[in-house]
């Protein structure tokens, strides 16, 4: 019986120059591919632009993870590469009407839509549109750079959302490990985001499995 948590490796850890090699190390064991699309203003880092994610070749669902400033105009981009889900960030998008807005042209794109909150931001601040998602993505770090230590003060969100939204897709992304895994499972989360982990490991379809639980 497979497993009901889904694990979405994050290629901002793998070795770009090598990256669809990268990418078919991890096809057999993971279950999507997270693309995290950074525009240098929302985070101070640049990854995954539109040009270098068409290169991709893959079975995998795509998981995008737009941490960028103008979430609708990547979206409408992004959308053309028929992903599973699209998640943009609470603090990029604040008034509820542009909020609803973008998670219907999501849909209407044929993804799950999907709303992230950092580690600062309250649940509360999503209280106008999480009935309204298909995925919450809980961030367990700042987000921008990978390799990060995981920010555990972020679980009662995660154990809250769960408690409300019992049927809702939980995502958590940053320093997500064999060690941190398990409290993510535990809170209610059953979407692991992993880079470092993952692509650092000398045993990928291992470290895959090891954060299943």
């Amino acid at each position: 019986m497979p497993s009901p948590i889904i694990i979405a490796p994050s290629i901002l850890s793998a070795d770009m120059a090598h990256l669809q090699e990268e990418v078919e190390s991890i096809e057999d064991s993971a279950d999507w591919l997270q693309l995290d699309v950074m525009d240098g203003k929302f985070v101070p880092n640049t990854a995954f632009p539109f040009s270098l994610a068409q290169t991709i070749k893959t079975k995998l669902p795509l998981d995008i993870h737009l941490m960028v400033r103008d979430p609708a105009t990547y979206a409408r981009e992004f959308l053309t590469l028929r992903p599973m889900n699209v998640t943009f960030h609470a603090e990029a998008v604040k008034d509820t009407d542009s909020r609803r807005a973008l998670i219907e042209a999501i849909h209407r794109g044929g993804a799950l839509a999907g709303i992230a909150i950092n580690p600062p931001t309250p649940l509360s601040a999503v209280d106008d549109v999480l009935g309204g998602v298909d995925v919450l993505l809980v961030m367990s770090v700042n987000p921008g750079f990978g390799g990060q230590s995981f920010i555990g003060s972020v679980l009662p969100k995660v154990t809250e959302a769960r408690k409300r939204f019992p049927k809702l897709m939980i995502q958590m992304d940053g320093g997500v490990d064999d060690k941190t895994a398990p409290l993510c499972i535990k809170a209610g989360a059953d979407n692991l985001v992993a880079g470092s982990y993952i692509f650092r490991s000398k045993d990928r379809t291992h470290a895959i499995a090891s954060l299943r639980g």
